[in-house]
């Protein structure tokens, strides 16, 4: 990325593009009396160089929503798209093929090969693609996780932490449109989670990277630009610029709704 792009992203001007968007978006499990909506008519924008999490209380929808922006599960109705391309109007083929090239992914659960080093994890992907990872971009990413005295450790020889964090490094190591994380802190201690948080926070910031990340931690949230939060499979409320205590404030209002309706 050249130093004009970083500038730019860094002043929020290709902010202005979008990554990903939704639109009408609708998934439906099940018919009959076992026919439960997921996603309700779903319309949202991710735009490039943000860091947006997705809350909401189980069932409602926020992992749902994100693996259907990035081609994981089906859709049942409207339109999920990555940059100009619409994912439902894909064959098999060239969807596991957009995935693999454009998409990044961080999940709860670390999801290295444990055969593998941990340079070798990293580098899986492109790997598996034929393509050659670009060198300098690759140092910078290691450098910025941190890891460049890991890199011959497999993942029984890392903690939990540096797993993640190698598992951060090679959502980013092809550099994706957009990095769907879902729960990455979940099975980290606080510092470690603090260290992953703080890792795509600077990827936004420093690599112009789209991040999309389902949490249900407050504090965790706070780290990115924006959160949405759903309900019964629908968005019901956005929060910019948000602090845990504005998270958990905003979170208390939609129990006492709950409460009374």
């Amino acid at each position: 990325m050249s130093t004009t792009q970083q500038q730019a992203y860094a002043s929020g001007a290709a902010r202005t593009e979008v990554a990903a968007r939704a639109e009408g978006l609708t998934k439906v499990y099940g018919e009959g009396e076992t026919r439960v909506v997921a996603l309700d008519g779903v319309s949202v924008e991710f735009r490039r160089g943000e860091f947006t999490a997705i809350m909401g209380p189980s069932g409602s929808g926020k992992s749902t929503l994100m693996h259907c922006m990035a081609g994981l599960d089906s859709i049942s109705g409207g339109s999920a798209t990555i940059g100009d391309v619409e994912l439902s109007r894909l064959k098999d083929k060239k969807l596991t093929k957009l995935r693999r090239d454009r998409i990044g992914f961080v999940f709860q659960a670390f999801n290295l090969v444990p055969t593998l080093t941990a340079l070798e994890n990293i580098t899986l992907t492109l790997d598996i693609a034929g393509r050659k990872p670009d060198m300098e971009w690759l140092e910078r990413i290691v450098a910025t996780v941190g890891l460049a005295d890991r890199l011959k450790h497999r993942p029984g020889q890392l903690s939990g932490g540096q797993q993640q964090r190698v598992a951060c490094a090679r959502a980013l190591a092809g550099r994706p449109e957009i990095v769907f994380a879902d729960e990455p802190t979940g099975n980290l201690d606080s510092r470690s989670g603090s260290e992953i948080l703080s890792f795509l926070r600077a990827s936004t910031r420093d690599f112009g990277q789209t991040i999309v990340m389902v949490t249900h931690d407050a504090g965790a949230a706070a780290y990115a630009d924006r959160v949405l939060f759903l309900a019964d499979g629908r968005i019901v409320d956005e929060l910019a610029n948000p602090t845990a205590d504005s998270v958990l404030e905003r979170m208390k209002q939609f129990d006492a709704k709950g409460r009374t309706s």
